[in-house]
């Protein structure tokens, strides 16, 4: 058997499947929460001193009953079912199914899940590019993620996958519907969709590819304001963010006067990635906690001394899609007041799951915890609030017949910048970053609620020097 570490690693599960945010464990972890009995009893004769010994309570036994039912129900299939059965075959299906009905986000990882797992922290994998869990017996899109065949073709977060090509979904698995959307690379999937809003199915055709995901991408949408958006949190999300902002600021030659970042369809990764990008942008303070039943499960992370952005104004954009470790970045900088969360509520996916490996090839995914923000909130099926709530809308601007003004009128005073050439609008030197806010209703009302904090600061500002100068003289 692969021998385990003692320490907690993180590892972020892809695979197209659910959104989640977990960490890797030793199997061993587990056990060494309980001491046997026959342990109690080995340091008490190496001590020499009396023990006492707590026997377990015969409610916590195993129920021998159901025990033999199992074993019942075993022997019958093997003898009775219409066709042979493999032993390995029942018994991993009897592990799937305890792992199953406990939640949505627990299961059993067989070899090749194993691999998959491995294989997405590179942030490339084979398939459509969408985040799904199950919903009421239906494939349910929790995020398309960006730059991906399914992004491109139009899949939108909440869509309800009903069948894919012709396969009614109803019924399958989650494992067995993922693996039915993976395939080769430049074929065709079609699936059919339930939309909020629509009356009838959709069909949408989206071909696979290798998926190669980008986490933090970056550009200045107005004069002095930065964008960053983080598709979803791989082991170096944390570096890549704080590069954005350094290459953000290096190309305006000066500290940014406002940052918009964007985690609208993020849909998690890992959890250490969300503490570091929130470390850097908090002085001190709880980030996040997690509670669970066994000590190993119970951490608490804490921002080291240092803002990166001195304070600067900062606007986040959530949305159904966001969900887990972006979630926890949110709450952390909503909690400690450092940014104004603005969109629609969150995914809430607030558990966390720990891999546990059973041997070289095999090991299980459970939930074994829930995270808290820093007032002690559990986002758990209930999400992230924004401070200002702010619906995706499509903007049409109306022309107007132009005013007439004063320097229309004839035999006007002559103002005192008459007749100077105008300079070139702050639009129209923008015009490729000014149209990224003018398509993106949210991320507009964003760059609003910055601008507007940055002339209040300004005034604030003005005042406070203005006084100063009275009381100097």
């Amino acid at each position: 058997m692969k021998r385990v570490r003692n320490n907690l690693q993180t590892f972020p599960l892809r695979s197209i499947a659910l959104a989640t945010c977990f960490v890797l464990s030793p199997g061993l972890a587990l056990a060494q929460e309980k001491e046997p009995v026959a342990q109690q009893l080995l340091e008490g004769v190496q001590s020499g001193e009396r023990v006492e010994i707590k026997l377990p309570d015969p409610e916590q036994q195993l129920p021998l009953d159901d025990l033999r039912k199992f074993t019942e129900v075993f022997s019958r299939i093997k003898d009775a079912y219409v066709e042979e059965v493999d032993d390995r075959q029942l018994l991993e299906s009897a592990i799937k199914g305890m792992l199953s009905d406990l939640d949505p986000h627990s299961t059993y990882l067989a070899p090749k899940d194993y691999e998959e797992l491995e294989e997405s922290t590179s942030g490339e994998f084979g398939g459509l590019g969408i985040e799904v869990g199950m919903e009421n017996g239906f494939v349910k899109v929790i995020s398309p993620i960006d730059d991906t065949p399914a992004q491109k073709a139009g899949v939108q977060a909440g869509d309800l996958i009903i069948k894919l090509d012709e396969k009614p979904v109803k019924g399958m698995g989650l494992e067995e519907a993922v693996k039915l959307m993976r395939g080769k690379p430049g074929s065709i999937l079609t699936l059919t969709i339930m939309r909020e809003g629509e009356s009838a199915p959709i069909e949408i055709e989206v071909k696979r590819d290798i998926i190669k995901v980008t986490s933090v991408k970056s550009r200045m949408v107005d004069n002095g304001y930065g964008y960053v958006r983080i598709t979803q949190f791989q082991a170096d999300t944390g570096d890549q963010f704080q590069k954005a902002l350094n290459k953000l600021e290096a190309e305006r030659g000066s500290d940014l006067d406002g940052l918009v970042i964007d985690l609208r369809n993020n849909p998690g990764g890992v959890l250490q990635a969300a503490v570091a990008t929130a470390d850097a942008l908090l002085d001190e303070g709880l980030i996040v906690y997690t509670e669970g039943r066994i000590q190993s499960s119970r951490l608490r992370f804490s921002a080291k001394a240092g803002d990166v952005m001195a304070g600067t104004p900062i606007v986040v954009l959530i949305n159904g899609g966001s969900a887990s470790a972006s979630e926890i970045l949110a709450g952390a900088l909503q909690d400690q007041e450092r940014a104004v969360i603005m969109g629609t509520q969150s995914f809430g996916k607030g558990s966390v799951q720990t891999v546990i490996p059973l041997d070289e090839t095999h090991a299980i995914k459970m939930t074994t915890a829930r995270y808290y923000t820093p007032n002690g909130r559990s986002i758990q099926a209930t999400g992230i609030k924004p401070d200002i709530l702010v619906r995706p809308a499509e903007l049409k601007e109306l022309d107007s017949q132009p005013f007439f003004t004063e320097a229309d009128l004839t035999g006007h005073l002559e103002g005192q910048n008459e007749g100077k050439k105008p300079a070139q609008s702050e639009e129209q030197s923008n015009a490729d970053t000014v149209s990224l806010a003018s398509r993106d209703y949210q991320l507009r009302s964003a760059l609003n609620l910055l601008k507007g904090l940055q002339i209040l600061n300004r005034k604030n500002q003005t005042d406070t020097d203005t006084k100063a100068q009275g009381t100097a003289q």
